[in-house]
């Protein structure tokens, strides 16, 4: 017997945190007293909890401020930036790894192993110790041990493999995760847009290390996310190596410092310190000092620089946040013109290139009344707060970036959950078997624009056995894909006559490259006529081979003419010489001349299935049983 719980106490037992796990830095806040509140560390004026690591040479472990002090004299015992390498293979980060300062290696299954000190650990294991971390601040805040469930938000495209990986990382640090939320999404309840009786608003999210764009559409408390774009390798981490390198040039064409020195890895940390000191005060400031000061190595590097050569150095990244813009506009079958409110997230955003580019770009000043680091966090409290019972007055439909589906005979991919379709859902097509006495299929999950699943991301695979032998095409056998709240897929096969299933919760080892989101949305466009005709042809060679095998089967049965048994065997041979050609012309000639070839042939089966089925019956029975 089943037990469904249902809390219909609203007390603070439920509550439920709400975790910003950010690549650069995390918050955690609370619904408290009415509203949302960040919950901050201990004698810090903000939030921020730095997603910096630190593993001391005598043991144990530091994270967040100290962890980031610390960092400057050990950058070989610290771990900045985890979250890009979380659900991610090895060969996926190379130009992240090239910037960490520690050897990395991957495990059998292609997680990335982080060796600090001869520890070696996996990215969910480091997101752990911030996750537990900013659980201990919660509990310090609120004078007591925090709630356990906790609602964490992850970059809108987040795929299957790093929600999954976040989740292990939540489960690694003792959390519940109650839900996993889009960082858009969280920011949207944050500025309150429940109140809004309708409209359309866009959610512009820089931050350290990832970008993300939303529209959502509101409609009487109701979000829905209509369309979601974005970078996720674009952010202020991005920024601060444009002014790093910036800094290296210099000082390597004025021969201030050593090659040896400027590759050193203690000293490059510093220069990152330095780099992102200047460029939050530019923020603030039209200009400031950029100082790299090193007085064990005799270095005290100084030098005046504006606004301007700040802005120059990020124009292409910036440029880039557009192109997102354009993106998720389109996807919404939008114009700038369209958008009634733009929504500031993340740190990055303070810059004022930014303000004035998304300005420029939408017609309007976006919204900054609220700290854009603490945005996503305070929307995911209130999300936590929905979720543990309290207001119900909001609904968020979140949507998928990306298209799912399974390789189909032939290479082709049949799309089951289209790309920006509202989650949570479930789908279920029916498929077939392929060949006579077939007992088993195997089912192959891709993500993805293009046609054939050989462009497509492999998110899994698994096999149905089982299937009772049958000719070919008589089996009925039920695929329901089913997207949840967290965007975590599950996949069921199931045969009809006997319920013979069998399932699998897509868990990937690893997940996409930098660029590899970004590039499947325009390669679906740049290629959409040639992935057209190749999966045309795929389906044709498939069509083919299953018409020539029930010609093949049913030949002899049947006595031809000569001319049309002739004209069978011409297209036949036809036929199979066109298989495998990937020649979409030539198949769809083929396979239209042997279907005009093959209907003597049918004629005469069908014939035969009458005659066998009138045999021994009377005019009268036959009459009776027309009538019924």
């Amino acid at each position: 017997m089943a037990f469904l719980e249902l809390n219909v106490l609203d007390n603070e037992s439920t509550a439920i945190l709400g975790i910003d796990l950010g690549t650069t830095n995390s918050l955690v806040a609370l619904w408290r007293d009415g509203r949302p509140e960040i919950l901050k560390p201990e004698n810090a004026h903000d939030g921020r909890i730095p997603s910096v690591v630190f593993f001391p040479p005598e043991g144990g472990v530091v994270v967040g401020r100290e962890a980031r002090a610390l960092a400057a004299d050990r950058p070989d015992r610290a771990v900045f930036s985890i979250k890009r390498l979380m659900g991610r293979g090895l060969d996926d980060v190379a130009e992240d790894v090239a910037a960490i300062p520690f050897p990395i290696e991957a495990s059998e299954g292609g997680v990335p192993r982080i060796d600090v000190g001869g520890r070696k650990m996996s990215p969910q294991e480091i997101s752990a110790h911030i996750l537990h971390h900013a659980w201990r601040v919660a509990s310090d805040a609120l004078g007591e041990e925090a709630p356990k469930r906790a609602v964490i938000t992850v970059p809108a495209y987040f795929d299957d493999t790093q929600r999954q990986a976040t989740r292990d990382a939540a489960r690694i640090a003792g959390l519940d995760v109650a839900r996993i939320v889009n960082e858009p999404t969280a920011a949207s309840l944050a500025y309150g847009l429940d109140k809004k009786k309708q409209g359309t608003v866009c959610v512009f999210d820089l931050g350290g290390g990832t970008f993300d764009v939303s529209i959502l559409s509101i409609e009487d408390g109701v979000f829905q996310v209509l369309s979601t774009a974005g970078d996720t390798h674009l952010g202020g981490d991005d920024i601060d190596r444009l002014l790093v390198e910036y800094a290296l040039a210099d000082l390597a064409s004025a021969n201030a410092a050593p090659a040896s020195l400027l590759a050193d890895a203690a000293f490059r940390q510093g220069v990152r310190f330095a780099a992102e000191r200047a460029k939050i005060a530019l923020s603030q400031d039209p200009e400031t000092e950029f100082a790299v000061v090193a007085p064990e190595h005799g270095i005290a590097w100084r030098k005046r620089i504006d606004r301007a050569e700040l802005e120059r150095l990020a124009a292409p990244l910036l440029d880039r946040t557009l192109a997102s813009c354009r993106r998720a506009l389109a996807d919404a079958k939008l114009t700038p013109s369209d958008i009634e409110e733009v929504v500031l997230v993340g740190g990055s955003t303070r810059i004022p290139a930014v303000r004035a580019l998304v300005a420029d770009f939408f017609g309007r000043a976006p919204h900054t009344e609220l700290d854009p680091d603490a945005v996503v966090a305070l929307g995911a409290a209130v999300q936590g707060h929905v979720l543990a019972g309290g207001t119900r007055d909001m609904l968020l439909l979140d949507v998928t970036p990306l298209s799912l589906g399974i390789e189909t005979m032939g290479g082709a991919v049949s799309k089951i959950i289209a790309r920006n379709s509202p989650v949570p859902t479930q789908v279920t097509e029916g498929y077939t078997t392929y060949a006579d006495n077939q007992t088993g299929m195997d089912f192959h999950i891709v993500q993805g624009e293009r046609e054939l699943a050989a462009d497509c991301r492999s998110l899994g695979r698994f096999e149905l056995k089982g299937i009772p032998p049958m000719p070919a095409g008589m089996a009925r056998v039920a695929v329901r894909f089913a997207l949840d709240a967290d965007g975590i897929l599950t996949v069921t096969a199931k045969e009809e006559t006997t319920g013979t299933q069998a399932s699998i919760e897509v868990q990937p080892m690893n997940g996409l490259t930098d660029d590899e989101v970004e590039s499947m949305l325009a390669e679906s466009f740049e290629h959409a006529q040639e992935d057209f005709d190749a999966s045309r042809a795929a389906n044709l060679d498939v069509e083919l081979g299953t018409m020539l095998r029930a010609i093949d089967a049913h030949l002899e049965e049947a006595t031809l003419d000569p001319e049309s048994l002739a004209d069978l065997e011409e297209a036949r041979a036809e036929a199979l010489a066109a298989r495998g050609t990937k020649d979409l012309p030539r198949l769809q000639a083929a396979r239209d001349a042997l279907e005009q070839a093959s209907l003597p042939l049918a004629a005469l089966l069908m014939d035969s299935v009458a005659k066998a089925a009138l045999s021994g019956k009377t005019l009268d029975e036959v009459t009776r049983g027309s009538e019924t």
